[in-house]
């Protein structure tokens, strides 16, 4: 399958889609930016600054967003008022990258260096009352946080190993067991955000690798759409039905003029439903 361009390019560093019906429609990032950007039905966009990084989002339970910032969170109102909570560390760094809300209600946001040196990042749970723990250290690259249909399972990437790895998940004892899912081999571009479908599907961003694939739950390939721009970030399901996977793209390290579609947003319909995203109880 090969994804349609939705829009001109329209993001350096496009991050995170998120489709929320709260919000009326689709959601990501411009991370570098600091900026929020909301796409209308009718492919409007508006974009919000936040901080000199916007890393990642989710709805909140009562209308507005959870979002991570460079070196933390900041909880935006349903009447889009920001309040920033305390910086979780002072290493300027080290920046927020990506994340995912987990079906208790928390929000989990991953870290990594600015110069991408291995073992600098950790992943980093946010509870509703607002306290952040560590979930996991010594990561390079924190990306691409998802769970199963039943939420016993949640998919993670640290994108440098090439590998995406998999967490038994429980509301008593968090995110235990890590473990290889999927090796994918360099050549085929480095797993960048991912998300899950109702079927318990694996999709799969490879930056790099101008494609998103998809895994069985068995992690059998079973399906890839092709991408015009190289540097394909992260997917979402969104629409009304959750049919149709939403895919950002980046033009991080790119000359002027070179891969020209970069920095668009893309959309397929793959014939399968995603799952509504998990809002943060906070």
């Amino acid at each position: 399958m090969r994804a349609e361009q939705l829009t001109d390019p329209i993001t350096f560093h496009g991050e995170g889609p998120v489709f929320a019906q709260s919000w009326g429609g689709l959601r990501l990032v411009d991370l570098f930016a600091g900026d929020v950007l909301s796409l209308a039905a009718d492919g409007t966009v508006t974009r919000r600054h936040v901080d000199s990084i916007a890393a990642a989002l989710r709805p909140r339970v009562g209308g507005g967003a959870v979002i991570a910032l460079e070196r933390g969170f900041a909880l935006e109102d349903a009447d889009g008022t920001l309040t920033r909570l305390p910086e979780v560390w002072a290493d300027p760094s080290v920046r927020m990258n990506d994340g995912g809300g987990a079906p208790d209600g928390s929000f989990y946001c991953g870290s990594m260096a600015y110069d991408q040196r291995t073992g600098a990042g950790s992943l980093y749970r946010l509870s509703p009352d607002g306290s952040v723990e560590l979930a996991l250290a010594d990561v390079t690259i924190s990306n691409g946080l998802a769970w199963s249909p039943d939420g016993s399972l949640a998919y993670y990437n640290d994108t440098p190993t090439g590998r995406i790895g998999v967490f038994d998940w429980a509301p008593e004892t968090g995110l235990t067991g890590l473990r290889p899912f999927v090796d994918i081999p360099s050549a085929d571009g480095y797993p960048d955000g991912l998300t899950v479908d109702s079927e318990g599907g694996v999709w799969v961003a490879l930056y790099a690798g101008g494609a998103v694939r998809r895994y069985s739950p068995e992690g059998t390939l079973d399906e890839v759409i092709e991408v015009a721009a190289q540097r394909v970030t992260a997917c979402t399901f969104g629409g009304d039905d959750l049919r149709r996977l939403y895919i950002t793209t980046s033009r991080e390290g790119l000359a002027p003029g070179e891969d020209p579609l970069a920095g668009s947003v893309f959309t397929v319909t793959p014939g399968v439903a995603g799952l509504a995203e998990a809002p943060f109880a906070g």
